[in-house]
């Protein structure tokens, strides 16, 4: 293994171990300190990651002085070479990563910059997302830039909480008098120079919002994700800058409704033996079609299954409505008797087929 190579492998190796501890840290409920120890792995994570790249690539990102064609390169006063910092691979022109991942970072430097002088206060719940989204970008470059093999997703987890968070506590956090001025005096300031797209953007900001659910029916019980585009009407309620997770339930439906819905759209002769016999045609019991759940002993359908039944109706339409036009015949046909006494049974015919047509 090259000298080169060796290097490379060792930043990475540190990188990885680097954003592991800064999650691991942040999930960490006995620990307070949570968003300033993140930001400070994170920083150290991604400067190794960007090294290892940089070094990959065969540019030098050491810091140095031109003096004719000679490289004079700087040191600390122990001799050690200055390599660039974060910021300085960010700005450099060989930087692969996006803007809005780049925008992300800057916001966490800043932030650094800020907490590392003097204490801070309860600032996780200003700056999660950034958080949250520098865990992920992280996540993709990584994976992007080097394979699949240095992906660190499987250990990317919500925090788990032991209680919700109430209206109170979060009206406490956002209207927290304690929250250092500087710190918010520098979100304000930072995010002031960002376009509204760049802001709203996922790769700056994760933002997701839960709702819980209760199920009081058996009906009821299980469970989906779904996700809520921002434009929804059912997200109206919800920041649109948000990425909404709606916790909710599949609508169901028994046998007997299923076959009502149909009796109630004209399918008058579709029945429970011929909703038996369509479904053990589909297999539509099968789990891998997901068409419904049996819960308690009974077995409900979701609305997927109702699609199929309706159309399964509108195919054998004359069959199902054979009552239906039967009557309108005979109610045709009793009109036109009263209507065209004297006319020939030629022309009489001809014009119950016409107003049948």
């Amino acid at each position: 293994m090259s000298k080169g190579l060796s290097i490379r492998n060792e930043l990475l190796r540190k990188s990885r171990e680097a954003m592991f501890a800064a999650v691991q840290t942040y999930n960490n409920p006995l620990i307070t300190f949570k968003a300033e120890t993140f930001i400070t792995l994170a920083v150290i994570s991604w400067t190794y990651l960007l090294h290892a790249y940089l070094k990959e690539q065969g540019i030098i990102y050491k810091y140095y002085t031109q003096i004719g064609k000679i490289k004079r390169y700087d040191k600390t006063k122990y001799g050690a070479y200055k390599y660039w910092e974060l910021e300085r691979c960010l700005n450099d022109n060989n930087c692969p990563l996006d803007g809005n991942t780049k925008n992300n970072l800057k916001f966490l430097i800043g932030i650094r910059h800020e907490i590392e002088h003097q204490m801070t206060n309860k600032i996780d719940e200003y700056i999660s997302a950034k958080l949250q989204a520098c865990a992920i970008n992280y996540d993709y470059y990584i994976k992007k830039l080097f394979g699949d093999k240095y992906a660190i997703n499987d250990s990317l987890a919500l925090t788990i909480q032991f209680s919700p968070l109430i209206p109170e506590q979060e009206n406490f956090l956002r209207n927290n008098d304690y929250l250092n001025s500087n710190i918010k005096n520098f979100i304000v300031e930072f995010e002031d120079k960002l376009h509204d797209e760049e802001i709203k953007n996922i790769h700056y900001a994760y933002r997701v919002c839960f709702v819980p659910l209760t199920a009081n029916r058996a009906k009821q019980a299980d469970k989906v994700i779904e996700f809520i585009k921002a434009d929804d009407p059912m997200a109206e309620k919800f920041n649109k800058d948000y990425l909404v997770l709606k916790e909710t339930e599949k609508e169901k439906f028994l046998p007997k409704q299923i076959v009502g819905l149909m009796n109630n759209k004209g399918y008058t002769k579709f029945n429970f033996y011929q909703h038996t016999k369509l479904w053990k045609k589909k297999d539509a019991k099968n789990p891998k079609f997901n068409y419904g759940h049996e819960v308690c002993n009974q077995w409900y359908w979701y609305s997927n299954w109702l699609k199929i039944v309706e159309e399964y109706c509108e195919q054998k339409s004359e069959q199902l409505n054979k009552k239906k036009i039967a009557s309108l015949t005979l109610a045709i046909k009793s009109s036109c008797l009263t209507t065209v006494r004297g006319v020939t049974r030629q022309s009489f015919i001809l014009f119950v087929c016409c107003r049948l047509g």
